[in-house]
């Protein structure tokens, strides 16, 4: 049976088990990098013969299927070496590997990883750590898909203390740095960056900076990135309330405290939905922490604003059509780091055709079509929760014929609430306006 081999080098001499491998192998491939890492190895010149350079993943890829489909015909077998940076499985190769060939004729045989190594240099632990690859590859034109982008690293700061990321030429130290810099993070202060460069070679260097100053230099390829906030950092992320984060109950995966008041969310002439009601919202739309949220008739933005802010990995979609209302909620994303909302200008239902399928959708205003908003909203969402407030009794029997009519189950809750009111020196109970919390669940 022809074997393939994935072994990891780089940053240890080859144990007793990938040696024997090695110089009992056919044939030894290797991308240009990785070949002159290997030649640092003993075992080196007693195999230089059999190295194949190949600098390309899927010329790699086809080489090992005619190279496997040749030795079959001629019923030959002997091992098929293909050389990987580090762990093969830790956003590399090795998982190509595995979905491209039977399971039983792949052995993979890893070295330490590079973030292993990198977390060992700056003396910090990494169980705590949250590993991103923005590594797509060095052809433009063939990057493969990342499971997050550079620009997604300010909201995963708000859910992890730690990030370890593998760069390229393109997603680089520098970048990143900008990045945090132009998002102006309160916290860019108190963020620290390492930038661990060309490890396990002779001239590895670790850079420790703010971004600020990683901003401006320069970095050779590879490295590895890690940013750390400080202990000060995630004990301010609730700095309004008075106790400890420990003491915090679980609302969200982001860390941040539920509840943004109605003065931290700029508005006009009160149009806002009132931190109460606004509670309630967020708890009957039972959000997902990844995937689609539709914000219709957003208004000033504070459900998107603090959906986002609680659910970072979420996409958020804010549609409204008034342009005072549009730039309100672009001052309130920089306001409170929310770039994970896209501002949808123009009216709904039409305006929604273009967006992604959604899995919650809020209805905070619908300009008297809350049926065409519903019926095109069924249409979009196969399961998943709608949430409608609205003010007046006809908004109410509307939301619920209209849910019931494309087969949602439909609830209903009531929210009155009053407010303390000083006059004359005494306290009053000073009552707002009736709230009808509608929900439509499939």
């Amino acid at each position: 049976m022809n074997k393939i081999y994935v072994i990891g080098i780089g940053y240890r001499p080859l144990d007793k088990g990938a040696r024997k491998v090695i110089l009992n192998s056919s044939v030894i491939l290797a991308s240009k990098r990785l070949f002159e890492v290997f030649k640092s190895y003993k075992e080196y010149e007693k195999v230089k013969d059999k190295i194949k350079v190949i600098n390309n993943v899927d010329e790699t890829i086809n080489f090992i299927k005619s190279l496997i489909a040749s030795r079959i015909t001629h019923h030959a077998s002997r091992a098929i070496v293909l050389l990987a940076s580090g762990d093969p499985m830790f956003f590399g190769i090795g998982r190509r590997i595995v979905n491209e060939f039977a399971n039983d004729i792949i052995e993979i045989l890893p070295d330490l990883s590079s973030v292993q190594v990198a977390f060992s240099k700056i003396k910090e632990t990494w169980s705590d750590a949250f590993f991103i690859s923005l590594h797509g590859g060095p052809d433009p034109k063939k990057r493969r898909k990342l499971e997050y982008k550079i620009k997604d690293i300010p909201f995963l700061l708000t859910k992890y203390s730690k990030l370890a990321i593998l760069t390229d030429k393109e997603n680089n130290p520098s970048v990143i740095a900008k990045i945090l810099n132009s998002k102006s993070l309160t916290l860019n202060s108190e963020l620290k960056m390492f930038v661990c460069e060309k490890l396990g070679y002779l001239d590895e260097r670790i850079i420790k900076g703010t971004p600020h100053e990683i901003a401006g230099m320069l970095f050779t390829d590879p490295n590895v990135v890690i940013i750390k906030k400080s202990e000060d950092e995630k004990m301010r992320r609730c700095e309004d309330v008075k106790i400890s984060t420990s003491q915090l109950p679980n609302f969200s995966t982001s860390g941040f405290c539920f509840g943004i008041r109605e003065d931290e969310i700029q508005h006009s002439r009160g149009l806002i939905t009132k931190d109460e009601v606004r509670a309630v919202t967020i708890h009957k739309l039972r959000l997902p922490p990844k995937g689609v949220f539709w914000d219709i008739g957003a208004g000033s933005g504070s459900v998107s604003i603090e959906v986002a802010r609680l659910y970072p990995e979420l996409k958020v979609f804010a549609i409204e059509r008034d342009e005072e209302q549009v730039n309100h909620i672009k001052e309130n994303m920089i306001r409170h780091n929310t770039s994970n909302i896209e501002i949808i200008k123009g009216n709904a239902p039409e305006i929604l055709s273009n967006l992604p399928e959604p899995d919650r959708v809020f209805i905070g205003g619908s300009s008297g079509r809350i049926k065409e908003i519903i019926e095109f909203v069924s249409n979009k969402i196969s399961s998943g929760v709608i949430v409608i407030n609205a003010t007046t009794i006809e908004t109410l029997n509307g939301a619920i014929q209209h849910l019931e009519n494309n087969e949602f189950n439909v609830g209903v809750s009531e929210i009155s609430v009053s407010r303390v009111k000083t006059m004359g020196g005494k306290r009053h109970m000073n009552a707002l306006n009736t709230i009808f919390v509608i929900t439509g669940e499939r």
